[in-house]
């Protein structure tokens, strides 16, 4: 049914990819009002800006959202457009009410509540539940004389494939898994170099999202139990080995040299003063919370969040996250991960629903 602009919900969730989904999925148990606004035409949230070759880390069954398990795939892992299957079936099969395109604009404090804006609409609430993610906010350094280059630059976040790289050289920065698989590919058809701060750390082969999941969750454990958290090896923030970059491995490619140090027009200047022409960037390096729609409110601090406690904000009683890092919730903008922190949002939105009344 269409959410009316006019009646005040409960709750207006901010998003339509995977966190804002998995918490409707624990307000429709909850009898509570509530609506999600999705920016996105249609549904997948980020997972429809992958880029084609996407894998995930885990077998299907490691990387499901609450209530109905992702379908296995013939292969070890799920591409991009498994999830995004999955997560148009999951709406499907509950039911969600959603109204897409709307990108929310701002959030106004008003009597009892907050105002949601979206172009020339807007949504009362009695609370609200950000879950937008970062894609929308990619980083790129800053290095000198950037502006000078003529060649391409794209962020990962704009990366469909490579088409249009191919007999070209190229960069590609950053050292994580994006930067690994990214470069995987691109070498395959560029005269590519893959640029990291430091040496990236490879994990074990046999090692993945599974076991990163419940590395997390026993390091958690322990901190919560004042005991020191065991470091096995290979870090959380290292490198899986999916096909790709196995591949690469054993092309014997997969190297990574440290930073330059300034654009020219044609290229970039190393260390040792020497340059090197180059056509294209890939930048490979993250992406900060898309908190935009938030600003109004006066939360966002210098370091681009909002000082929360428990996924709640201390400067605004009515407002959670979801989604975000790990500072919303242990892993919760992975697909396994996001469960736990929705769960604990909704009980909490419910208890303050029912305070207000």
């Amino acid at each position: 049914m269409p959410v009316s602009q006019n009646s005040k919900l409960d709750v207006v969730v901010i998003g339509g990819g995977q966190s804002a989904l998995t918490v409707a999925y624990f307000l429709k148990r909850t009898g509570i009002s509530y609506v999600l606004l999705d920016a996105e035409s249609a549904p997948g949230g980020a997972w429809r800006h992958g880029w084609d070759s996407l894998r995930l880390f885990s077998p299907s069954a490691w990387s499901s959202i609450a209530g109905w398990p992702m379908p296995a795939v013939t292969e070890e892992t799920p591409h991009r457009d498994d999830v995004i299957d999955y997560l148009t079936q999951y709406e499907r099969r509950y039911g969600f009410p959603i109204i897409r395109s709307t990108r929310v604009t701002h959030v106004e404090s008003i009597e009892g509540g907050l105002r949601v804006f979206s172009g020339d609409g807007h949504w009362d609430a009695k609370a609200v539940i950000s879950a937008t993610g970062t894609w929308s906010h990619p980083v790129i350094p800053a290095y000198p004389d950037q502006e000078l280059f003529e060649g391409r630059q794209i962020h990962s976040a704009l990366y469909v494939g490579p088409s249009g790289f191919e007999g070209k050289t190229v960069l590609v920065v950053g050292g994580g898994n994006s930067g690994a698989q990214i470069y995987a590919e691109i070498s395959k058809v560029a005269s590519a170099t893959w640029v990291t701060q430091e040496a990236p750390k490879f994990l074990p082969d046999e090692v993945d999202g599974r076991v990163l999941f419940e590395r997390a969750t026993a390091r958690l454990k322990a901190q919560q139990e004042g005991l020191e958290p065991q470091q096995p090896a290979g870090g959380l923030g290292d490198i899986v080995m999916v096909p790709s970059v196995r591949d690469a491995r054993e092309r014997g490619v997969l190297n990574a040299v440290r930073p330059f140090t300034r654009f020219t027009s044609t290229g970039v200047v190393w260390t040792s003063g020497t340059e090197t022409k180059i056509d294209a960037v890939i930048w490979c390096t993250g992406f900060s919370p898309a908190l935009d729609h938030l600003s109004s409110l006066g939360l966002i601090g210098h370091d681009g969040k909002v000082s929360v406690n428990e996924n709640r904000s201390v400067g605004l009683p009515n407002l959670w996250l979801v989604g975000y890092g790990d500072w919303t919730g242990l892993a919760s903008a992975t697909l396994i991960g996001v469960t736990r922190t929705a769960r604990d949002v909704v009980k909490q939105v419910q208890t303050h629903l029912a305070e207000s009344d």
